[in-house]
C-alpha cells in the first residue's frame, strides 16, 4: 500500500487554513503538512491545532521553495505518493482521490487538476488568461503537450518526481510551464484531470503589482530558456522518466 501525503505551501492563510484541512479530513484519511513560508499571523497555530504537522520557515522564501521544503520532507519520510493544493480553499479536496488514482495506478508520474478541461464557472483576470493561454502555446510549441491549466497548483506527483524536484533546478519562486516543461524533457508523464475550484476567498493573487508581475514573467521565461538549452537531456532513469 502506497504511503501518501498533502503539502500546502502557506503564507498568512489563519482565516483559511482551518477550513482546508478539515475538508481534507473528511474526504479521506492522509499525512497533511503545512509549510507556513514566514507567516506574520496565526496560520502555524491554527494549522496545528487542526491536526496537521507544520514546518515553517523563519521568513518568506517564495512559493517554490515552500513546495521545494515539502518535498524534502515527504523524501525523507519516505513516502510514495505526494499531492499539493494550496491554502486559501481554491482547491475542493474533494477531488484528491481523483488526483491520486492515476498516480497510484502507475498511469503517469504527475496528475494536473484542470480547471479548463470541462466547462465551469470558474473565471481568470485578464492578465492570468493571457498567461495561461501564452504557456499553453509555449508548452504545445516546445513539447507537443496539450496542457490546459498550466498554472494549476493542484496535482499529484510520485516519488520520482518530488526527488527530482528536490534537486536545485527545481525553480525556487515560480514553478508554472517551466516545471511542466522540465517535466517532459525529462521523460516524466504528464495527465490532467478535470477539477472545479473555487475562487479565491480574499481575491488575493501571488502576482500583484506591476514590478512583481514583471518579475514573475521574468523568472517563468528565464527557467524555460535554460530548461530548454540544456546540454544533459538525459532521462531520469532511477529518477524516474521514461528509460
Amino acid at each position: 500500500m502506497s504511503k501518501k501525503c498533502i503539502i500546502i505551501p502557506a503564507c498568512n492563510e489563519e482565516r483559511n487554513i482551518a477550513a482546508v484541512i478539515a475538508g481534507i479530513r473528511a474526504c479521506c484519511d492522509i499525512d497533511i503538512v503545512v509549510i507556513d513560508d514566514g507567516s506574520t499571523d496565526s496560520t502555524t497555530i491554527i494549522a496545528r491545532e487542526s491536526g496537521a504537522l507544520v514546518i515553517r520557515h523563519p521568513f518568506n522564501m517564495g512559493y517554490g521553495a515552500a513546495l521545494q521544503t515539502g518535498y524534502k520532507y515527504a523524501l525523507g519520510k519516505d513516502y510514495d505518493i505526494l499531492l499539493q493544493m494550496d491554502a486559501d480553499g481554491q482547491h475542493k479536496p474533494e477531488f484528491i482521490p481523483k488526483l491520486l488514482g492515476p498516480v497510484e495506478n502507475l498511469e503517469c508520474d504527475v496528475v494536473i487538476g484542470s480547471r479548463f478541461l470541462e466547462a465551469n464557472q470558474y473565471e481568470t483576470g485578464p492578465l492570468k488568461t493571457f498567461a495561461i493561454k501564452l504557456f499553453r502555446q509555449i508548452i504545445r510549441t516546445t513539447t507537443g503537450e496539450n496542457i490546459t491549466d498550466p498554472t494549476s497548483g493542484y496535482q499529484c506527483l510520485n516519488r520520482k518526481v518530488f526527488e527530482f524536484f528536490t534537486e536545485d533546478h527545481f525553480p525556487c519562486d515560480y514553478p508554472d510551464a517551466n516545471v511542466i516543461i522540465m517535466l517532459h524533457r525529462f521523460g516524466f508523464r504528464i495527465k490532467e484531470i478535470p477539477v472545479a475550484m473555487l475562487p479565491n476567498p480574499q481575491a488575493r493573487s501571488m502576482h500583484r503589482g506591476a514590478i512583481t508581475i514583471t518579475y514573475y514573467f521574468f523568472k517563468v521565461f528565464l527557467s524555460i530558456f535554460v530548461t530548454l538549452i540544456r546540454k544533459d537531456k538525459r532521462t531520469v532513469e532511477g529518477h524516474g522518466g521514461k528509460p
